[in-house]
């Protein structure tokens, strides 16, 4: 038996950035990790002759952290490159594509150029939408377990409180429809929203989904030079060197609890790890369903409440191929190319290919009944044309991330074609010829997911409804990081504020973690 005191069940970029700031503050602490090596969802992996991201490759909320410059991470390798454009907006249909630039006017001149009568509502759409998204980015960044999300809102009754709360409430789909007549403005930013949350854009409580655009002008995109994983294997770097460790391979089979509190895990070797904090960096579902060894009575009704909650489905998929040829978009040369809008390089910015707000809707219950749209949602990015440490010996790296493949697929996946048909339609967006161009692929689909990264049907937990959700309290431990478990704290993507390439739950929870330990503030430490 080994001891510890503080475990860290999961070694994704939160749960490594939680160990982080425990190990810059001196505690013992170990990240447990079930895969041969740390990232999760942001690693970039050996496949199909080359390195591959996880999933899409594009950084903005941790670079709107402080996390970055307080764990070092450039001194351990961290550098970004600046992705500009920030995002390439298509459709399957003929209208005309606009690029999103960090600049606001840059991006009004782009859409005057293809959708002139737009410009008055995207100004309109800023004018309500910023202050709404600098403040999100501000409760998101605060560890906000250590004070309320209500009484961090109540310090902060300036412009956006109001409209905040009253979208938060609403259905994106409605609030894009005030600001924007064509669907080729509404329809990528409820892709980047909504559908990216597995939900349709008419959903009640979506509305904060209407915001993409805003974050965007924000905070800058960036991608870690060779791959998504640059990330994770920065925090772990930095985690080291302040004399945290890692163990991978290591598969949690049980949260050993005893008289009440947290005494460590119990790994599926059958090795048992001391530890008076446990963090959970995974699926809380799974820790407070199937791996606490005793359920005290002070948690018995957070437990029942776990139990009752519905196993979501996983509904994302990622097509990696090696292409000879880069893929040019025909919609985009047939009206002057990307020069037409300043811009040198189409493939530098992830192309949104979006759907009309019907078949947006229309996709998601067809993926309620086991199909994939015939003309799916995607995200298109070559990272080797921004990246060259991505390229191999014969040819470039795509990727497409497909949106709305049902984790139960009518038929089943194996010897499934959709992933064929995907790249097969995607080709039809390009220059005549391509497809003949890509040399191989592979496709993970929500079962790979599960089978290869632990996730429970293919589906990444994550903190629906943002502060709204926070402010009514449903789920406390989601929100402030501690459990009715003494000993017991959560992180990742399932807390606030959310997923995506974030670490504002890592932080957080270190922060919490170190007052329970009666540790220095994390302030003191940094």
């Amino acid at each position: 038996m080994t001891s510890d005191a503080v475990v860290v069940v999961g070694g994704g970029h939160n749960g490594l950035v939680c160990a982080a700031y425990l190990a810059r503050a001196g505690v013992p602490v170990t990240v447990l990790e079930a895969r041969p090596t740390v990232g999760g969802c942001t690693s970039t992996v050996e496949a199909i002759g080359a390195r591959v991201n996880v999933c899409n490759c594009d950084h903005s909320m941790i670079r709107g952290t402080s996390i970055p410059e307080e764990l070092g991470l450039e001194q351990f390798g961290l550098r970004y490159l600046e992705v500009a454009p920030v995002q390439l907006s298509l459709t399957w249909t003929d209208e005309a594509p606009w690029f999103l630039f960090s600049d606001v006017e840059a991006t009004l001149a782009s859409i005057g150029r293809s959708h002139p009568g737009e410009v008055a509502g995207y100004r309109n759409y800023l004018k309500a939408a910023i202050p709404v998204a600098r403040l999100v980015q501000q409760l998101s960044a605060d560890p906000v377990a250590a004070r309320s999300v209500l009484h961090s809102l109540a310090e902060r009754r300036g412009a956006g409180t109001a409209r905040l709360l009253a979208w938060s409430r609403r259905s994106a789909a409605e609030i894009v429809r005030s600001y924007f007549a064509s669907e080729a403005l509404r329809g990528p930013v409820l892709t980047t929203g909504p559908a990216v949350w597995g939900l349709s854009p008419e959903g009640a409580g979506t509305g904060l989904g209407a915001l993409g655009y805003a974050v965007r002008h924000l905070l800058p995109v960036g991608r870690p030079e060779g791959g998504s994983g640059g990330l994770p294997a920065a925090i772990a770097a930095s985690l080291q060197a302040s004399g945290g460790s890692i163990r991978t391979g290591a598969t949690v089979a049980a949260v050993r609890v005893t008289k009440g509190a947290v005494h460590g895990v119990r790994l599926a070797s059958g090795e048992e790890i001391e530890a008076t904090v446990v963090v959970v960096a995974t699926d809380p579902r799974q820790a407070f369903v199937e791996w606490l060894t005793e359920v005290p009575p002070g948690a018995a009704r957070l437990v029942r409440r776990w139990r009752r909650r519905p196993v979501v489905d996983g509904y994302e998929s990622k097509l990696d191929a090696v292409v000879a040829e880069r893929p040019r978009f025909r919609a985009l040369e047939r009206r002057g190319g990307p020069a037409a809008h300043g811009v040198d390089e189409a493939l530098v910015p992830t192309a949104v290919v979006a759907l009309p707000v019907p078949e947006m809707v229309e996709a998601h219950r067809a993926m309620a009944r086991g199909r994939v749209a015939g003309s799916p949602m995607l995200f298109v990015n070559v990272p080797s044309v921004l990246d060259p440490t991505m390229a191999v010996a014969d040819g470039d790296v795509l990727s497409l991330e497909v949106l709305f493949t049902p984790y139960r697929l009518a038929g089943g996946w194996v010897g499934s074609a959709e992933p064929e048909r995907w790249l097969e339609r995607f080709a039809r967006l390009v220059q005549p010829g391509w497809r003949a161009s890509v040399r191989r692929y592979r496709a993970m689909t929500p079962p790979d997911f599960e089978a290869q990264f632990h996730l429970s049907r293919g589906h990444a937990p994550s903190f629906a409804g943002g502060p709204l959700v926070a402010l009514m309290g449903r789920d406390p431990e989601l929100m402030r990081y501690e459990t009715a478990i003494p000993g017991l704290f959560l992180t990742g993507g399932a807390t606030f504020p959310g997923a995506g390439v974030w670490g504002a739950s890592g932080r957080a929870t270190a922060s919490v973690v170190l007052r329970h330990l009666g540790a220095p503030a994390l302030a003191a430490v940094l």
